[in-house]
């Protein structure tokens, strides 16, 4: 049933898009028919119990009595006209709900006053926080005995924070003024001066998320409802949208005639019936064979299971747009940009068994419409077995996908046995090529892969000169990197939590095609995992055990079998609570052991975390024996051409067929000592003097063009003439001057530092600053030393004072490479800043930044120059530049004498060589 309607002008009234989102089971359907019913949309408010819900559209959802599809109502208020969006609250069903997130103005989050606040409405807290929605909250089934209001507001204080404040019912208004003023500094003041808080400052707090207005009540008996609707037409700003046209896609469905809808939000301008719609966007990187142009065939405005036709909808409003096949979820159009990857991910993966006599294959293409609707379900064609595999949320999502699928295709399907879902990630920095030249064809890349932090996903970002490589084809590298699931090497996994740079590449004027690049892309992937140390990550729950305390024991004895990161037990009244993080692989089904052996007493709410390092990995490896050499579909080898034919190389010797020099130069020597004191990537890069060898600068410029930059005191021509006074600055730059050392890269790099560092690793760092310290003195600059500190558990970054030097020890997890990064980046433009280091990576990367890269040898070299100016000054300024005890020594005295001071030769070394010549 439809109804088709044209824009009338009218009362101007505020349009918000609100959601509602709630832990299963806290009451958020029978809100959202209350909400309809006190706005006059539905006659009575229908039950979820009886299944007669008006948001209720589909038979699973009212057999099962829980939301499975998002859906939407409008409501006309007296000052604002309302898009309501009810969404999921199970947690298999999150994914759901978090795509509806990225379209809202507002949410209200349900929570049980009989529970308080559960696991999954934590994570809801945080999907809030993160895409920045003003949030109301209704604490509802208050009407049930038992539940305490100040107890609960005691709770959300806790949980939520203290901009938790109560709206109804309204305290003391004095209390209440209070409360609100305490949120924001300048709200306080004005408090104080004029005793009144107007509504258009609470407002702004709100839309700022510096306040969240609570309400209690019972949305079955339409108790504090009523409050509720009157607060979010008070305390909720119209929205402002440029004129320029946008649009953000979040859904896509299909109505019983198999039509499919566009669920979207017009975020500017107007979309009006038979408009061009294109994913051009300059946004994204998109290949012009992928670009398409469609025209909005019809544009309905839902409400519950009708809608309505309109011919054009306004900026916020959100409707469903037949016509188009080629949008997807997340997809940006026309101003818009793409949206952020979603945080809550899939961490089971089942094999889907067809019945006998069916073609897999039809059924793959058939099964990939749901995989476009449902964004909790991802389907994986196994090539080799010839099998369908779905990663999804959980078990309850699993028996909703086998009636889906029954019902849409007429094809019972049975899943079987569950398993984790795994991710891969590199343990350090590594260089990744690849090249692609069968006959008349060529392409060759080379990328950077380095670790990010957890939950980053994948990063893509280039740096190559367009004086070398074309940027259309950077685009075009920059695309394919996005456009596949790119597999490790240790299980098979796909690949997360990295950034994968364009250092370089190379086309051929006349023989490169599109393809070409995938191709060589694809395979310098593959080649810098197959070099590179693996991480596994497991996906792992963020828990809230409950139990009496007489269970304490076996509780702390299941988290320890389970592998679980916890915190102490906390007292509760009569309950002990235990909060950390476990494994999803050992935490499932403890919810039922909980039950029994605390006699329904305890309680268990879990909610997915994220990814973190596999507590077996080596174990998970065995058992799946993956084979990455065997993978055809993800070739590491390259293919080179010779005598007009292709040939293959494989990943262990491609790099000494590359045609491009790597800017990355490989140390072939490794040093077993700095590897088991500083534990990098393998790749040690170029070590020499860089006053000397000029090679790493002439890899750079060619690859990345030439670095512009003033010259700063370790590079300039100094005057090596006395001084008419050692306390005269030497230094005639404006800018200030920093020099960072890489501390364990100098020690390993010194041949006195290494071999003290063999017998006492602190005497060397110590004797490392001492002469740092010294260098200081002379050259004035502001030095930071460098330590890694990254395998002390817990530890965290410190900042110490050493004389006129600073000493950093970085945190757990980091290494001195990743806090130099982060600071030349921080100030490399600002300051004139020289970085010491022989790490060939590390060279690349602060050249980048604009920086100067000072080797070990070189900064050796600069400090014994500091000396000999010191004792030049120190000799012209004395005597007038006459000192008898010096003049008086022979020549060759004089050198052994300079070497002993410099620490080049020992007093008895000295001896014994002055007396064998005699």
């Amino acid at each position: 049933m439809h109804n088709t309607s044209e824009n009338k002008p009218g009362k101007i009234k505020k349009h918000i898009n609100i959601g509602l989102l709630a832990h299963v089971d806290a009451g958020k359907t029978t809100l959202a028919e209350t909400l309809l019913y006190l706005a006059g949309a539905i006659r009575k408010p229908g039950r979820v119990d009886y299944g007669d819900a008006f948001l209720d559209t589909y038979d699973m959802e009212k057999a099962r009595g829980i939301t499975i599809f998002s859906k939407q109502a409008q409501l006309s208020l007296e000052n604002a006209d309302i898009t309501l969006l009810d969404t999921p609250g199970h947690v298999d069903f999150s994914a759901e709900m978090e795509r509806t997130l990225q379209i809202l103005d507002y949410a209200i989050l349900v929570i049980s006053g009989a529970d308080g606040v559960q696991g999954h409405a934590q994570t809801l807290w945080r999907l809030l926080k993160r895409y920045e929605i003003p949030t109301f909250l209704f604490i509802n089934k208050m009407d049930q005995t038992g539940t305490d209001r100040e107890a609960l507001m005691k709770e959300l204080k806790k949980r939520f924070g203290d901009s938790c404040v109560c709206f109804s019912p309204l305290p003391d208004k004095e209390e209440f003024y209070e409360n609100v003023a305490v949120c924001d500094e300048k709200l306080l003041e004005s408090y104080l001066e004029n005793g009144n808080i107007d509504t258009g400052d609470i407002a702004r707090l709100i839309a700022l998320r510096q306040i969240f207005p609570c309400y209690f009540g019972s949305a079955l008996k339409i108790q504090g409802v009523r409050e509720l609707v009157q607060g979010i037409e008070a305390y909720t700003c119209a929205i402002r949208y440029p004129d320029e046209f946008g649009a953000r896609v979040f859904k896509i469905a299909r109505d019983e005639q198999g039509n499919r809808l566009t669920y979207l939000k017009v975020t500017g301008g107007t979309l009006k019936v038979k408009m061009p719609l294109t994913n051009r966007n300059a946004n994204a990187h998109t290949q012009d064979e992928d670009i398409w142009e469609e025209k909005a065939d019809q544009l309905r405005v839902y409400s519950g299971a009708g809608y309505e036709l309109v011919k054009e909808a306004l900026a916020g409003s959100i409707c469903a747009v037949t016509g188009l096949s080629r949008t997807r979820c997340g997809q940006g159009l026309g101003r818009e940009a793409e949206a952020e990857l979603p945080l809550l991910e899939p961490v089971l993966t089942y094999r889907i068994e067809l019945p006998k006599g069916c073609d897999v294959h039809p059924m793959f293409l058939k099964l990939l419409q749901l995989e476009e609707e449902e964004p909790e379900l991802h389907l994986v064609w196994n090539e080799r077995l010839q099998e369908i595999h779905a990663q999804v949320m959980g078990e309850v999502q699993i028996e909703i996908l086998r009636d889906l699928i029954y019902k849409r295709f007429g094809v019972l399907v049975e899943f079987g046995t569950g398993s984790i879902v795994y991710k891969e990630t590199i343990k350090a920095p590594v260089e990744g090529v690849g090249h692609f030249e069968p006959l008349r064809h060529y392409a060759e890349v080379h990328l950077l892969l380095e670790p990010g932090e957890r939950g980053s996903g994948l990063e893509f970002s280039s740096v190559c000169s367009e004086d070398i490589l074309d940027k259309n084809w950077q685009r075009l590298i920059l695309t394919h990197l996005e456009e596949k699931a790119h597999r490790g090497v240790l299980t098979g996994s796909e690949i997360t939590d990295m950034r994968i740079v364009l250092l370089i590449g190379r086309a051929h004027q006349k023989h490169t095609e599109g393809g070409d690049f995938r191709q060589a892309t694809y395979r310098a992937v593959r080649q810098g995992l197959m070099k590179a140390e693996t991480v596994l990550l497991e996906p792992v729950y963020e828990f809230r055990l409950e139990v009496p305390t007489e269970n304490v024991g076996r509780a702390l004895s299941d988290l320890e079998r389970m592998h679980a990161d916890f915190q102490p037990p906390e007292l509760e009244g009569e309950l002990s609570v235990l909060t950390g993080c476990a494994p999803v692989n050992t935490m499932g089904g403890y919810q039922k052991e909980v039950v029994a052996y605390t006699r329904g007493r305890g309680r268990l709410f879990c909610s997915l975390k994220g990814y973190q390092p596999c507590h077996n990995q080596d174990e998970v490896a065995a058992a799946r024996a993956y084979d990455a050499d065997a993978d055809t579909e993800n070739p590491s080898s390259s293919v080179f051409c010779a005598h007009g034919a292709g040939f293959l190389v494989s990943w262990d010797e491609v790099e000494t067929y590359m045609h491009l020099e790597s800017p990355l130069k490989q140390n072939q020597k490794e040093d077993p000592a700095q590897e088991a004191a500083l534990p990098r990537s393998s790749y040690r890069g170029y070590s020499g003097s860089y006053a000397d060898d000029k090679e790493l600068e002439e890899i750079f410029t060619r690859t990345f063009g030439p670095v512009k930059r003033e010259r700063n005191l370790f590079t300039k021509t100094r005057d090596f003439s006395p001084a008419p006074s050692p306390v005269k600055t030497r230094r005639t730059e404006a800018r200030e001057e920093y020099l960072l050392v890489d501390g364990y890269n100098i020690i390993f790099s010194w041949d006195e530092l290494r071999e003290l560092a063999e017998l006492d690793i602190q005497s060397a760092r110590d004797k490392l600053m001492d002469i740092l310290s010294d260098y200081q003195g002379y050259r004035k600059m502001t030095l930071i030393l460098v330590f890694d500190a990254y395998k002390v558990q817990g530890g965290k970054e410190t900042v110490e004072k050493y004389h006129n030097i600073f000493v950093v020890y970085t945190k757990e997890a980091e290494t001195a490479d990743q806090y130099i990064e982060k600071t030349v980046h921080r100030i490399g433009r600002q300051y004139q800043v020289t970085v010491a280091t022989s790490d060939g990576l590390e060279q690349v990367i602060i050249l980048g930044q604009g920086a100067v890269r000072l080797s070990a040898s070189g900064l050796l070299e600069e400090i014994r120059e500091a000396r000999r100016e010191m004792r030049k000054e120190y000799l012209g300024a004395s005597r007038g530049g006459k000192t008898y005890l010096f003049d008086s020594l022979s020549e060759e005295m004089a050198g052994l004498m300079e070497e002993v001071r410099l620490g080049k030769r020992s007093l008895d070394e000295s001896k014994g060589k002055k007396e064998g010549k005699k």
